[in-house]
C-alpha cells in the first residue's frame, strides 16, 4: 500500500507543469523601408508551476535567428528574447516561427510566432504581362507605384529579350509610372524581364523587375455532355 506522503508527493509532481508563453499570440515586426536587418525584443513568462529549461532554438527560416537572456526560468519568472531578421527582398506580411525546445515533457516544443510586415516601397501591378502564341501584337501596360516617403523616379528600363518594344511615362511625378509593352512577334515561346532602374538612395530599390511571357495557350477542357 502506497504511503500517504509518497502519494501526496506524486500528486504534486504530476500537477506541476511549465507553461512558457509570450505576452501576445504573435509578435509584430515592422521594418523600415531602408532596413536590411531588424532586431526586436520580446517578453515571455513561465506561467507554470515548475522550472523550465530551454535546450535549443530552431527557426523556420534562415532569415530568423534569436537568443534568450538565459536558459532556465522559474515558475512565474519573466524572460526576454531578441530576434533578428534579415529583411532581404521580402515584401508584405510573412509569418515566421521560432521553436524553443525545452526540458518539460508536457511542452517539449514551444512555438513563438512572428509576423513580419514589410512595406512595398515599389509596387508593380501586374507583375507579369502575358500573351499567347499567335496572339495579335497588342500593347499591354503595367503600373509602377512608388510608395516611399520621398519621390522616386524611373531613370531607365532595359529588356532581357529583344522580342519586345516598350516605353514608359510619368503619371504622378516621383510616384506613379505607366509602362507599355508590345511584342514584335508572338510566334515563339518567350520569357523575359524588364529591368527597371530608379534613383532611389536605397540600394535594394534601385533595380526592380517586371516580367513578360509568350506561351502556348492551354487546351480547352471538353465540356461534359
Amino acid at each position: 500500500m502506497m504511503k500517504p506522503a509518497l502519494l501526496i508527493l506524486m500528486t504534486v509532481m504530476s500537477a506541476a507543469h511549465a507553461e512558457m508563453a509570450t505576452e501576445l499570440p504573435a509578435i509584430e515586426v515592422r521594418p523600415k523601408p531602408a532596413d536590411e536587418v531588424v532586431k526586436v525584443n520580446f517578453k515571455f513568462r513561465n506561467k507554470g508551476t515548475k522550472p523550465v529549461k530551454i535546450l535549443d532554438l530552431e527557426s523556420s527560416c534562415s532569415c530568423l535567428s534569436a537568443e534568450m537572456d538565459k536558459a532556465a526560468y522559474q515558475p512565474g519568472e519573466e524572460g526576454t528574447g531578441t530576434a533578428e531578421f534579415k529583411v532581404s527582398t521580402f515584401v508584405g506580411r510573412h509569418e515566421k516561427i521560432l521553436t524553443a525546445l525545452t526540458d518539460d515533457p508536457q511542452q517539449q516544443e514551444w512555438e513563438i510566432t512572428f509576423i513580419l510586415d514589410i512595406p512595398a516601397v515599389v509596387d508593380i501591378e501586374p507583375k507579369t504581362l502575358q500573351w499567347w502564341i499567335g496572339d495579335e501584337l497588342v500593347e499591354k501596360t503595367t503600373t509602377v507605384k512608388m510608395n516611399a516617403d520621398t519621390p522616386m523616379k524611373i531613370t531607365n528600363i532595359t529588356a532581357t529579350r529583344d522580342n519586345v518594344e516598350f516605353s514608359w511615362k510619368e503619371i504622378k511625378p516621383g510616384q506613379e509610372y505607366l509602362v507599355t509593352v508590345k511584342p514584335k512577334t508572338t510566334k515563339d515561346v518567350t520569357l523575359g524581364a524588364l529591368k527597371i532602374e530608379t534613383d532611389s538612395t536605397i540600394p535594394k530599390y534601385q533595380r526592380q523587375l517586371a516580367f513578360f511571357s509568350i506561351y502556348n495557350k492551354p487546351a480547352e477542357t471538353p465540356k461534359a455532355p
